[in-house]
């Protein structure tokens, strides 16, 4: 083989689009690259999913511990909240996760010069939009579900639990067939059987001491045949009624002690105490609910969850132009611009919802707009960066 005939042939395995369309070689190669360009950001965006989601984990056990320890409900929904509670984040941490992983994995591959390379082998922008809309797709559609179904549904199946938890004695820490320090009484308590929803008590015998005026200790102890508990209408406090038992009251050192029969007798075990956290109900409702309400609040709340869907498109697009960087530029200078980007654009989102739900803003369309500018603006550093460059024209002098 002559030399022109092998410059040929590395002309043409360095330019694939150069290559007979008929030999559909070039078809190939495209397909190769979109597996690996969906292959590499697709695993970043993952490992970046992952990670924020255990630092939002952390945070969130620290606040569901807090809550228990508060008396806001109790410890044996307490996993299930806190697993709740993160779908009800993925929303808002799909936007991100997606933006920051394909800003690493893009920006991995600049600095490694492959880009580069495909850029050079004569890849335009086209090549590289295809696996990102690809990828788009996916996480869209993902956030759009979470937000408009899953995550509302995550906060009622969460109220939910913990109402229903509340209002059983097993969530009071009791259990049939052995004695139990009685919640925040200084007592105990024996239940020989329970319901299966724990609401109902068998054979019941409690004993509790209290301090009189005068000094001296009183031991009270109840039986009942039966018993059932309850909530009172606030939710506050928990109650149990004992049916059908006997009641004495034995001062300790003395012999006047009191027998009582009685038909019903109750007894209030640990009190709820009010969540102290930021709880919106209208975060609750359904996003049908939400869409025929004509409460600013409410109408803020559907904004919101119809702007994670199309904030997510428009952070994936954002994110190609501010991923090109050269080879020697610090790892972490674009990084660093597209958080900053990401923290304004997420502001005025913020500062549009806050603006629907005081009634300034009637519609939704601004919005849209911002959506609509950012991704124009997207559009607009992806074309300048690909624009072919006009070639400089040299200035000769001429000879004096």
């Amino acid at each position: 083989m002559g030399p022109a005939m092998a410059g040929q042939a590395r002309l043409a395995v360095c330019r694939p689009d150069r290559v007979r369309r008929g030999s559909g070689q070039v078809y190939r190669m495209l397909s190769i690259l979109d597996r690996y360009f969906l292959r590499e950001l697709a695993q970043t965006v993952a490992a970046t999913v992952v990670v924020l989601l255990v630092i939002i984990t952390g945070s969130a056990f620290a606040q569901v511990l807090q809550q228990v320890a508060n008396g806001s409900f109790p410890p044996s929904v307490m996993f299930q909240v806190l697993g709740l509670r993160m779908l009800d984040g993925l929303p808002n941490l799909l936007p991100l996760a997606g933006f920051i992983g394909v800003l690493m994995a893009l920006g991995r591959m600049y600095r490694e010069s492959e880009m580069y390379v495909l850029a050079a082998s004569g890849m335009g922008p086209a090549g590289l939009l295809r696996p990102v809309l690809l990828l788009a797709l996916v996480l869209v559609t993902l956030t759009a579900v979470t937000s408009m179904w899953l995550g509302p549904w995550a906060v009622r199946t969460s109220d939910a639990m913990v109402a229903a938890a509340n209002r059983s004695v097993i969530a009071a820490g009791l259990d049939a067939g052995r004695w139990t320090d009685l919640p925040g009484k200084g007592g105990i308590i024996f239940v020989d059987s329970l319901s299966r929803d724990g609401s109902q008590l068998g054979r019941t015998f409690v004993a509790t001491e209290r301090s009189s005026r005068d000094g001296h200790t009183h031991l009270k102890v109840v039986t009942a045949a039966s018993g059932q508990l309850y909530q009172e209408s606030g939710g506050g406090g928990r109650f149990i009624a004992f049916r059908n038992g006997w009641q004495y009251d034995i001062p300790l050192g003395a012999d006047n002690w009191r027998q009582m029969q009685y038909q019903r007798n109750d007894t209030s075990l640990s009190s709820v105490q009010p969540d102290s956290g930021d709880d919106d109900p209208i975060h609750a409702m359904g996003s049908l609910t939400l869409a025929q309400s004509s409460d600013p609040a409410a109408r803020a709340e559907f904004a919101w969850r119809l702007s994670a869907p199309p904030m997510t498109l428009v952070l994936l697009l954002l994110a190609l132009p501010l991923a090109r960087q050269h080879p020697r530029e610090p790892r972490y200078s674009r990084l660093m611009l597209a958080g900053a980007t990401f923290y304004l654009y997420f502001l005025l989102l913020m500062l549009g919802r806050a603006q629907i739900g005081k009634g300034h803003w009637h519609n939704q369309a601004p919005l849209w707009a911002l959506h609509a500018l950012v991704l124009a603006l997207a559009g607009w550093m992806l074309w300048k960066q690909h624009a072919p460059r006009r070639p400089r024209q040299l200035r000769v002098r001429q000879p004096a």
